[in-house]
């Protein structure tokens, strides 16, 4: 399984974190999630904690859909 990249964070004013998936907003976090995000980004790699926080990540059946019929491109 290949590393997640593509992802980057910013904090407004407010304290508000928007992350975002090659400059796509993929998540807004705000109060104690955003607080939450913030000690896990301290603690880890950036790029797995931000895929992990969006959801956009692989979940390790993305062989098995290659290989099914619908996929083949027939």
């Amino acid at each position: 399984m290949s590393a997640p990249s593509g992802f980057s964070w910013t904090q407004r004013s407010d304290g508000t974190i928007v992350i975002t998936h090659r400059g796509r907003a993929a998540a807004t976090l705000r109060g104690h999630r955003a607080a939450t995000f913030l000690d896990e980004i301290a603690a880890g790699d950036e790029q797995l904690v931000m895929a992990r926080w969006t959801g956009a990540y692989k979940f390790g059946n993305e062989r098995q859909a290659r290989q099914h019929p619908r996929n083949q491109g027939r």
